[in-house]
């Protein structure tokens, strides 16, 4: 039997596949209808393809996917769908969303080289990512797909940002140009794809979203693995529930990448290759082979065996100093400057221009610890323990996590800690921001029996003082804070 990660995209022509019964599938034949009259009313005809992606909550794994290391996410009800058809006759794209007010339509050539202006951030940059991508790939395999032609696009989403909003548009528009065009390849391949796909528009994503977005199955989370993806299905508690909180703080990923995101992934690049000299590799060689923290992880534990341990936060703790370092310190330990060795990548030298000193060890101790919880975290799940007890436990990680992602990562906001505390306060057995932070979602491990108050209470403490400031509408709460139960992963609509 194929593995989980070795099968394509299923491709379905109903809904309940997907969205199951009773009145979630309701609700999505509604949005479905409504999806294509407005293509039908935007493009003068129907849509011949409907791709979907969900969004993802992260329960453990914070920043480490692109250190190598192994993360814990599950998917949620909430999606992307991309409705599409090709136009032979017209050599544009069309790209047009129901939320329009917030979303412009915008039109681009049907030119798969086509450079994004990423000075000028547009939605509709994430459909551009799948469609180049898409090219990329094709060409790499050898097909041939015909030239390029245009096509209408009509996006719907109900993904917060912080729940990974950004990659299930990119991956629900990858697969349906590819549906379009009658080809699909394997899961992980395509998760894989996506992943670069984002890269087109500048943020050096890990590959856990797109990951989690294609092997995700209804009731488990999955453990995925890279290099290669794999995806490892995890059976949670019975009793508990994760309950996701939106800081309404947003997060603009990519807009805030040269200080934020990829500064972390630069200081965790710089961090490894200290690290790799410290332990005796030589600067010329360090530089060339050492991109992440799992690359010298073998070295610091070699480190640690000698003083009878197996914890490479030892080495760290040796080697790397608590205060930040400058570009001068750290180009006298790897003896070349940071503008040569890094001058062909385009992202990092960004980060340079603006980055003022580099917080090594704080970032290489969070990346190290919370790679261990993750494994932690499955083991208490597999354990012979009582459910009382598991719940405890994973609700410690969970707390354990956020602690490490807000102190020594640095990726927490002042919205995203109130709402953490809150949540502590009303029952909560762990809860933790949950995404690339700065804003976006924090998530809750919450008894099952107490989710009902528990939400009350989060909707009267956090959310109700900012309905009377005017900053969030009282109809839209139950889009800010919910309940949810690990779905189903990215499907294709032939209907």
């Amino acid at each position: 039997m194929a593995k989980h990660e070795d099968n394509p995209v299923p491709i379905y022509e109903t809904l309940d596949a997907v969205y199951g019964g009773g009145s979630q599938l309701e609700e999505a034949r509604r949005r479905f209808d409504d999806l294509r009259s407005k293509f039908v009313e935007l493009f003068g005809h129907p849509p011949e393809v409907i791709g979907r992606s969900p969004g993802r909550v992260n329960l453990i794994g914070e920043h480490i996917d692109y250190e190598g290391y192994s993360v814990l996410p599950m998917a949620i009800r909430q999606d992307a769908i991309v409705a599409l058809r090709k136009v032979p006759t017209q050599n544009i794209l069309r790209i047009a969303n129901t939320n329009h007010h917030k979303y412009p339509s915008s039109t681009y050539l049907a030119d798969p080289n086509q450079v994004l202006d990423l000075k000028n951030h547009q939605w509709s940059h994430y459909f551009i990512c799948g469609y180049k991508g898409f090219y990329n790939y094709v060409k790499l395999k050898g097909m041939d797909v015909g030239q390029p032609v245009g096509l209408d696009v009509l996006v719907d989403g109900t993904v917060l940002t912080g729940l990974s909003s950004s990659t299930a548009l990119v991956c629900s528009s990858t697969i349906t140009i590819m549906a379009a065009f009658g080809v699909n390849f394997p899961k992980k391949e395509i998760a894989q794809l996506t992943c670069e796909c984002e890269r087109f528009i500048g943020t050096q994503s890990g590959g856990m979203d797109q990951a989690i977005s294609f092997m995700a199955k209804t009731g488990c989370a999955q453990l995925i693995d890279f290099n290669p993806i794999h995806a490892t299905d995890v059976q949670l508690p019975a009793g508990g529930t994760f309950v996701i909180a939106h800081s309404l703080a947003e997060s603009q990923k990519a807009i805030t990448a040269a200080t934020n995101y990829n500064n972390r992934v630069f200081e965790c690049h710089l961090a490894s290759i200290v690290l790799a000299i410290k332990l005796g590799m030589k600067p010329q060689e360090a530089i060339v082979k050492v991109k992440t923290l799992s690359d010298v992880e073998g070295l610091c534990i070699s480190f640690a065996s000698n003083h009878k341990s197996s914890d490479p936060v030892l080495a760290v703790k040796e080697f790397l100093k608590e205060e930040p370092y400058t570009d001068e310190e750290i180009e006298k330990v790897i003896e070349e400057k940071l503008t040569t060795i890094f001058s062909s990548n385009p992202i990092y030298m960004d980060v340079i221009k603006v980055a003022e000193n580099y917080k090594l060890r704080q970032r290489a101790i969070h990346v190290y610890s919370e790679a261990k919880r993750v494994h932690a975290f499955k083991d208490i799940v597999s354990s012979k323990l009582s459910e009382e007890k598991m719940l405890k436990k994973l609700g410690d990680l969970m707390n354990e996590s956020h602690y490490s992602c807000s102190v020594l990562y640095e990726c927490s906001c002042s919205e995203l800690e109130e709402l953490v505390k809150i949540c502590r306060q009303n029952g909560a057995l762990g809860a933790r921001l949950t995404g690339a932070g700065w804003g976006g979602c924090a998530v809750a491990l919450v008894k099952e029996s107490i989710v009902p108050q528990f939400i009350l209470a989060l909707k009267e403490r956090f959310y109700l003082p900012r309905i009377n400031k005017g900053d969030i509408k009282k109809s839209d709460l139950d889009l800010y804070v919910f309940a949810s139960k690990p779905s189903i992963g990215a499907a294709i609509f032939k209907l």
